[in-house]
């Protein structure tokens, strides 16, 4: 068991969800491989999404994930599998999405099932990401009467 890349490969999904968590697009870019696919979704905006190359991605991220929406996405239990330069990997993860703007608060969990490949470079990046979710539901502001944001980073 290559024990160096599992650690590695860690250390990039964590890397992956801490940018898009902060909104740092250019760190972002360099955890997904150039023809990455992304198969992502919220049965909240009504149907899934299936982005295929590293700029669509971007692009999507960087027009629908601006300062009105607040993200944390918390993603544990990694099974990877390592043969040699390519990798898979099931992380089980939760999110909260606060869409600032439209008052609304969505929380879900998933599994994420991602593969992998270590480019010329030597670095592991993801090539293709989904999930299914298990279970999501939202809440408007006016149903949590006491709902205050005291601290928003992009406000």
């Amino acid at each position: 068991m290559d024990l160096v890349a599992l650690e590695e490969i860690k250390r990039l999904k964590y890397r992956y969800l801490r940018a898009v968590d902060l909104k740092l697009w250019h760190e972002l870019a360099d955890t997904i491989t150039e023809d990455a696919v992304g198969d992502y979704g919220t049965e909240a905006a009504g149907e899934k999404l299936h982005l295929v190359g590293r700029e669509k991605i971007l692009e999507f991220m960087r027009e629908n994930l601006g300062p009105g929406i607040i993200t944390t996405h918390f993603a544990g239990q990694p099974e990877i599998d390592v043969d040699g330069d390519t990798a898979t990997g099931t992380w089980c993860f939760e999110d909260t999405v606060i869409a600032t703007e439209f008052k609304t608060i969505i929380r879900g969990a998933a599994f994420y099932e991602d593969t992998y490949r270590r480019e010329s470079d030597g670095e592991w990046r993801i090539s293709r990401t989904s999930y299914t979710r298990t279970y999501e539901f939202l809440h408007t502001f006016d149903d949590l009467p006491n709902f205050t944001l005291t601290a928003n980073r992009w406000a």
